[in-house]
């Protein structure tokens, strides 16, 4: 994990590759929670005994759940000491290049792409965030996420 001793150095490290996350398994219970708290439940994400015959032969992660975890894969990336409040700001852009067959290992990394003063004393950081599937050719999400650190 890499650790700025405040959010001013977050700065200087505008343009830099931030590292990578651990490896996560998304197993078909975390799909079936996600489609249970968002009311999706297309047979793709839940029924592993009809999409055995679907296109991709197994269920596969609702690409709003992989968005969904940048959050808890980035906070093993990176550390902001001296900071009072961090808010999601927002996305920039959102793209599921690859489906993630339920039962995969993913991992983050995060490309720091600008860090700008916004009002106040406040930091907006936008980042590259890539999900990856262990063995898979293609990242199974790439979002330009947007935050803002409070000192």
């Amino acid at each position: 994990m890499r650790v700025f001793d405040d959010p001013a150095a977050l700065v200087a490290a505008a343009g830099e590759h931030l590292g990578y996350s651990d490896w996560l398994t998304v197993d078909q219970s975390r799909i079936d929670a996600f489609a249970t708290a968002t009311g999706d439940d297309q047979w793709i994400h839940v029924d592993p005994a009809r999409a055995a015959t679907g296109p991709f032969g197994t269920t596969i992660a609702h690409g709003f759940l992989t968005l969904s975890l940048i959050p808890a894969l980035s906070w093993q990336i990176y550390k902001i000491e001296g900071v009072r409040m961090g808010i999601n700001y927002g996305l920039d852009r959102v793209r599921f290049p690859a489906p993630l067959p339920t039962g995969s290992r993913v991992r983050a990394g995060i490309q720091l792409l600008t860090v700008t003063p916004v009002a106040g004393d406040a930091l907006q950081i936008a980042s590259e965030v890539t999900i990856e599937r262990e063995g898979g050719d293609k990242p199974v999400c790439v979002a330009q996420t947007l935050s803002r650190v409070y000192p």
